[in-house]
């Protein structure tokens, strides 16, 4: 095996995916320049660029949305990383039959780590950012600024370091750091969402204005689907010396193109019924009350008259009707109109269900408390499951659902989406995700990232053994399991006998955490080693790193799902690891004869990984070409 059969173990440089994509469609604007490290690289040349595009580029000014630290922001999309996820099966849930996913660590890498699995396959994401408070944050990204280095790049003090500007939090050190820890995020957020899928954020007015902006630049504008407002607040908040309360939230939703909506609300049929025995079928009765003044719309203002009584009923001055006078004396002659002397009030129209065009109407932007809950609902599911108050104002679990009911194909064969959070927090969502396919016998799949940041030590949760928000969100998600686990159980009991028992859903979850390489530093920049120290090394794989953290760094490099079936087995004395019935066969013993090589071809795997440091010379090498050339010649091999 050559030198490219080897496995990089780095994240995608998508920035230079991007030269790439741009070199295929103007191969005259790209040139070449050298790194740091004075190595020529592919670079493009912008000024042959702009002469390319003409009069379409933008001059001097445009409209734009920038702040301190936004270049370093952009570029951090695609920069690659070194890093790796390593399986933590003991904190893990059904490890061997969940396809659900926790990952602990910083949701920048993170996100990178998952661009290749998980590219364009999530449905939704929702995610609780922390919000700007006027403090640093704990993401705290190489590309954030110091107090210091944000006033000299935004001009705040002058040659001498002298300052020009009043140092408050409105100068823009803390709103800047927001945008800079949020846009990287929501990039790459977007390469994992598919053509239909949907994000919604949770912001407050802080920062809602930015959050559009953000978007409206990594989604498009055109692609904003609405700004839910949330009523959170049960009671008013009277520590404001505004003396005003604000009671509301804000739901930011995007979707990735033109495929995404929502699926909105259906129509009660049940108002619907037919006491007269209408020929037409069942109906309601519907307000004619209109929305505009006389001086507005007059043709709207006039007095209807009941033929059998000759009573005449003024429009509301202010209102108006909704109809013309022409169209309510048409239905008034076809029956269409239902006068006080039939019904209570004032004149109304009698709708047909089978003139409604659709059974579902649009969902409305204003949550309501009856709908979704309060901010104090979410903080009592969250104590009650976790038997303390552990966390500060989770989101209720009915406000995640709703999103998740309104972004999920209501048939039982679309019930598979992938759902992710990464501020996953309390874990509310992966509650909502269980707790919706346990109504609705769904599969849905819920991915939950999230640092691990520390408890303060004189918190509750300390105090109650979790010292990280991790370890709250992994308990929080095993006891809502259980208990929804239950609830299914005692249900099916309660079932006749022709009734079809409801499936326990998937409660379980694979816990894994961000780390470091599994590959020492030697196998990435060896040039920087002394070469009495390079005989030393016998294995470029770092000693702690066992099978699996090799597995799962394999799955990452080759773009594989985190959440499929793995089998274990011996073989000869060794160790095969089957991923997913054959998308991927690893031996990572530090030797291998040739019979588990003629074994791992005969199953005739797509991809088969070995060490490299398990053949000793390179006809052992040749040979394992040749052996899968001959049985299995579809299947693709790399050593790491």
């Amino acid at each position: 095996m050559n030198k490219s059969d080897k496995m990089k173990f780095e994240t995608p440089d998508l920035t230079a995916q991007n030269i790439e994509k741009i070199a295929a469609l103007f191969p005259n604007v790209v040139t070449e320049r050298r790194d740091e490290n004075g190595t020529l690289q592919r670079a493009i040349n912008f000024d042959m660029l702009r002469t390319v595009l003409g009069d379409e580029v933008a001059g001097d000014e445009a409209y734009e949305f920038t702040w301190v630290g936004k270049r370093e922001a952009v570029v951090e999309v695609g920069r690659p990383i070194r890093k790796t996820l390593r399986p933590c099966i003991e904190e893990s849930k059904n490890w061997d039959s969940t396809e659900n996913l926790y990952i602990e660590g910083d949701n920048l890498d993170v996100l990178k780590l998952l661009q290749e699995s998980y590219l364009g396959k999530v449905k939704m994401i929702y995610i609780d950012p922390p919000y700007n408070t006027g403090n640093d944050f704990i993401y705290r990204d190489d590309f954030t600024k110091s107090r210091d280095e944000y006033d000299d790049e935004a001009g705040i003090t002058d040659e001498d370091g002298e300052r020009l500007v009043r140092n408050t939090e409105s100068n823009g050190r803390f709103h800047s750091d927001w945008c800079s820890m949020m846009y990287p995020r929501l990039a790459l957020a977007r390469n994992m969402l598919r053509e239909d899928g949907v994000i919604f954020i949770s912001i407050d007015d802080s920062e809602v204005a930015q959050l559009r902006k953000i978007c409206d630049e990594v989604f498009g504008n055109v692609f904003f689907l609405g700004a839910f407002q949330w009523h959170r607040r049960q009671t008013a908040d009277n520590r404001n010396f505004t003396r005003i309360s604000v009671d509301n939230e804000y739901i930011v939703a995007y979707g990735k193109s033109i495929l995404a909506r929502l699926n909105g609300r259906n129509i009660d049929e049940s108002k619907y019924k037919n006491p007269d025995n209408d020929p037409r079928g069942p109906w309601a009765s519907i307000d004619l009350s209109g929305l505009a003044t006389a001086t507005q719309r007059p043709n709207l203002h006039y007095d209807i008259v009941e033929p059998n009584t000759g009573i005449l009923y003024p429009p509301n001055p202010n209102r108006g009707w909704s109809k013309s006078k022409e169209n309510v004396d048409k239905m008034i002659l076809e029956g269409r109109i239902l006068f006080p002397s039939t019904i209570e009030g004032r004149p109304r129209e009698k709708k047909f269900l089978s003139e409604l065009r659709n059974s579902v109407t649009g969902l409305s932007t204003w949550l309501d408390s009856e709908t979704v809950g309060f901010t104090t609902n979410g903080t009592r599911e969250a104590t009650d499951i976790l038997s303390g108050k552990y966390f500060d104002f989770p989101k209720p679990v009915n406000l995640i659902k709703l999103f998740i009911e309104q972004s999920t194909e209501p048939t039982n064969d679309d019930r598979n989406d992938i759902f992710l959070d990464f501020f996953s927090g309390s874990a509310t969502t992966a509650h909502a995700v269980m707790q919706l396919n346990a109504e609705d016998g769904g599969n849905r799949k819920f991915i939950m990232v999230q640092l691990p940041e520390k408890t303060d030590e004189n918190s509750e949760a300390y105090k109650a053994g979790y010292t990280t928000i991790c370890e709250i969100g992994k308990e929080r998600i095993r006891r809502a399991g259980e208990k929804i686990k239950s609830e299914v159980e005692a249900q099916n009991l309660q079932l006749k006998l022709d009734e079809e028992p409801k499936k326990v859903p998937d409660i379980g979850f694979r816990v894994l955490k961000l780390d470091d390489s599994n590959m020492k530093d030697v196998y990435y920049g060896a040039g920087a080693y002394r070469q009495d120290l390079l005989t030393k090394l016998e294995s470029n794989i770092k000693e702690d790193r066992s099978d699996m953290d090799l597995l799962y760094g394999c799955l990452l490099e080759w773009g594989l799902p985190l959440s499929l079936p793995h089998a274990r087995e011996e073989f000869d004395g060794v160790t095969l690891h089957t991923y997913n019935d054959g998308d991927l066969i690893a031996c990572f013993a530090d030797r291998i004869s040739e019979r588990v090589i003629r074994e791992i071809a005969v199953r005739r795997p797509l991809r088969a990984v070995f060490r490299d440091s398990s053949f000793e010379s390179s006809p052992e090498k040749i040979n394992i070409e040749e052996i899968f050339s001959l049985i299995a010649p579809e299947t693709r091999i790399k050593v790491i």
